[in-house]
């Protein structure tokens, strides 16, 4: 070739190449590929997938899934020039043009891998325009692609008939396996259906497909692809395919993922799958034994403490099952949470040193504000300590500690720990809140808890790998006041252990707070160790009561279940005392720093420098001569002395008036003496504070008159406008039938302290 003939042939080429980049530039070539949404565990299985928007089984396949030997098949049959040519074969079209023209009608192509994916990211009726475009659209792919890449697109795209589309959706719905599990007969099969998926459809044609598998097996062992034995076991290899059904495991979380990341390919979960099947049985099999006592449902959330990944997420006992509401998720359904949120509670007060363990509350009858609460057995135990309140879910002394504290702390510490339904009734939530007067979700509860396994951090709940870590570490409690809550809920001297698990060895060594909401319509079990944290719920979604139902004897059990199945006698050792946590002596009687009055003394764990530091004052001296007691205003000059009585609260004096209990009253204060008293006043537990009453016109009725006074008064004066209305015992109920309109209720007791309050009262 001369030199003017090269120079002719460079600038040619040039302005070829020229013109493709232009064209490129001008008209990219971009894959937008719509793929089925499949969701899987943390080992890569497949738990769940759903259609793509256009309704095919076009599963993403990664590179790892594709294996050499699917690739060296899958080669040496469509285009054995693959890695040699730029996306088109000169020879090949040359042949089949030669073939085609020859014979008068097209007996073979020409299509490499390349433009066979150009075809299939864009499907376009066959005319010579078209396979012109394909043309430059395979080159374009080769530009901007590497081969594997191109490999990898049709391995995601070759069509197996219906609405079935790549190499893992044909794998998983023929032969119900990975493709990198596939062997060479079964990889044979599928490279050979795409050529001709009407007349050997799978599933269908079985027989014509394993004659034409082996036929090309034969010609693979020809030309040497594969090993003689290799071929002669493929071969041998029975054909066994039929057309299967989608996974589908943890259909409730792989719905909820499906839902928030719709355009996502392959959302990687960190369930554990041995874990979750584990745990689907238990739940199915639990509530099959409890269907007898019409409980159906149950729903339950297993945690990694150390990662916070969920790693089991069952819903309900049967999402398949239409009766019973199986398709609702019990782990983000809002429901009442009785009890589950007193560990908060009282970690709170303990952060903020108004309680220790050991300090000593009164469960006795209270009204807050026209609210009297009453415990889950509508028994009132007196005097008790924090730890046993809190072990055995007392009411009373929770809302004692909750109003003391402010109903707005513990909103704020709930709304920090991500409770949304909390934050949506905010404005309407009082003091019943701590008792089950809110809503909650079992992701909630148990992302609490969590946070105390995880020394009051509180962290997200980590469902899929590539969910982003803040890495900032948010302290819901302190890591002392999670350590006493810890060691409290790990007692077993309480009441809601289920007794057939009392005295055995298949108790499991975890920290649990049950709860069950009112109407028995939700039971709570909610546990953890240094490497689980696992909630429970179990109930009815229609929201119906059972009187069995309770969250020590119908959610407790099967949270003992999987703690036994999942992490029996764990290695993780167990909570140790953090520094800032001592030791120090108490007054068995009050809780408080012993006195001179404390003949028994206990040992109590306090937080230093944040628990209150206060002297016992259970006790107090009076001067008395036996019959009247004397201030230091009225004593008299001899005959008379020192002793020592219980200084008892109001509202304990009260219940011990009301179940006839003795206790040591005071001797009456000196008659003549005129000192006018102010601390201890009368406090007026009925009518309440600012509230309206109606009366009927024509029958009017009679509002309740009620104080709790203290260990001194023998008789309180009932006021109403500030006109005398009665003189009474102290814990004597009275009756008054009030003016209309603003109406003040005064009520003193003998001592000259005073109390008031106003109501409204209005007619109808």
């Amino acid at each position: 070739m001369s030199k003017k003939s090269f120079k002719r042939t460079a600038i040619f080429v040039a302005c070829i190449v020229l013109i493709f980049l232009l064209l490129d530039t001008v008209f990219p070539f971009k894959p937008h590929i719509q793929y089925a949404t499949q969701v899987t565990a943390h080992d890569g299985v497949v738990l769940s997938a759903f259609l793509s928007r256009d309704d095919k089984w076009r599963m993403y396949a990664n590179e790892k899934e594709i294996t050499p030997q699917l690739i060296k098949t899958l080669v040496h049959k469509e285009d054995q020039y693959f890695y040699y040519h730029p996306g088109v074969n000169p020879f090949a079209m040359s042949r089949a043009a030669f073939r085609n023209i020859s014979s008068g009608r097209r007996t073979s192509g020409a299509s490499t891998i390349t433009m066979q994916v150009a075809r299939l990211l864009h499907p376009r009726p066959r005319t010579y325009l078209n396979k012109i475009i394909e043309i430059f659209r395979a080159l374009q792919l080769e530009l901007h692609f590497s081969k594997s890449e191109i490999l990898q697109f049709y391995f995601n795209l070759v069509p197996y008939g219906g609405n079935i589309e790549g190499i893992k959706a044909a794998s998983l719905l023929y032969f119900g396996k990975p493709p990198q599990l596939l062997s060479l007969a079964e990889i044979t099969t599928l490279t050979i259906v795409p050529n001709r998926p009407s007349s050997l459809q799978p599933g269908v044609q079985n027989n014509a497909l394993l004659e034409a598998r082996n036929t090309w097996l034969l010609r693979f062992q020809d030309e040497g692809l594969f090993e003689e034995h290799v071929i002669r076991d493929a071969i041998a290899e029975p054909i066994h395919i039929k057309r299967r059904g989608v996974p589908r495991l943890a259909p409730h979380l792989s719905v909820k993922l499906q839902r928030e990341f719709a355009d996502q390919p392959v959302i990687r979960t960190n369930l554990k799958l041995q874990q979750q099947r584990q745990t689907e049985e238990q739940v199915s099999n639990y509530i099959n034994r409890l269907r007898g006592q019409n409980i159906h449902n149950a729903a339950v959330l297993v945690v990694n403490n150390e990662t916070m990944e969920v790693e089991a997420y069952v819903g309900s006992a049967d999402f398949n099952n239409p009766y019973d509401g199986g398709q609702v998720d019990g782990i983000r359904a809002v429901r009442s949470p009785g009890s589950t949120l007193k560990p908060l509670l009282y970690a709170s007060a303990f952060d903020q040193g108004i309680i220790t363990p050991k300090k000593v509350l009164n469960d006795v009858p209270g009204n807050f504000s026209g609210y009297e609460p009453e415990n889950f057995d509508r028994h009132f135990n007196g005097p008790v300590t924090t730890e046993f309140a809190l072990a055995n879910s007392l009411n009373i002394p929770a809302v004692r500690i909750l109003k003391e504290m402010g109903t707005s702390s513990l909103i704020n510490q709930l709304k920090k720990s991500g409770f949304q339904t909390v934050k949506k009734q905010e404005k309407e939530l009082g003091l019943s809140m701590i008792l089950g007067g809110c809503g909650v979700t079992l992701e909630e509860l148990t992302r609490l808890f969590a946070s105390f396994a995880n020394d009051g951090n509180f962290q997200p709940l980590q469902y899929v790998k590539e969910q982003k870590k803040t890495g900032k570490t948010n302290h819901i409690v302190s890591k002392d006041a999670a350590y006493l809550i810890t060691d409290i809920l790990t007692q077993i001297t309480r009441p809601d252990l289920p007794a057939n698990f009392d005295n055995t060895y298949h108790l499991p060594k975890i920290a649990w707070k049950t709860g069950t909401s009112y109407g028995k319509r939700d039971a709570w079990s909610i546990g953890y160790n240094k490497r689980y944290t696992v909630g429970v719920w179990v109930g009815n979604f229609s929201g119906e009561g059972v009187p069995e139902l309770s969250g020590a004897n119908t959610a407790t059990p099967l949270l003992f279940s999987i703690f036994n199945s999942l992490d029996y006698n764990s290695p993780k050792g167990w909570y140790h005392a953090p520094e800032n946590v001592q030791l120090r002596k108490v007054c068995a009687v009050s809780g408080d720093i012993p006195s001179d009055f404390c003949d028994h003394q206990i040992v109590d764990r306090y937080i230093m420098g944040v628990s209150a530091y206060r002297r016992c004052s259970h006790m107090r001296y009076i001067f008395t001569d036996g019959k009247v007691s004397y201030c230091t205003y009225c004593l008299p000059e001899k005959d008379f002395g020192k002793k020592a009585y219980a200084n008892l609260a109001a509202e304990l004096i009260a219940y011990y008036e009301q179940q006839k209990i003795p206790y040591p009253k005071l001797p009456p204060h000196n008659p003549l003496c005129e000192r006018v008293f102010h601390d201890g006043a009368p406090i007026i537990v009925s009518p309440n504070e600012g509230s309206e009453y109606f009366i009927r016109k024509d029958e009017p009725q009679q509002i309740q008159l009620a104080c709790q006074a203290a260990n001194d008064v023998e008789a309180v004066f009932w006021y109403v406008n500030d006109k005398l209305f009665k003189k009474t015992n102290p814990n004597e109920p009275v009756f008054v039938s009030p003016p209309l309109g603003r109406v003040k209720i005064s009520c003193s007791d003998d001592k000259g302290r005073n109390s008031d309050l106003w109501i409204k009262v209005s007619s109808f």
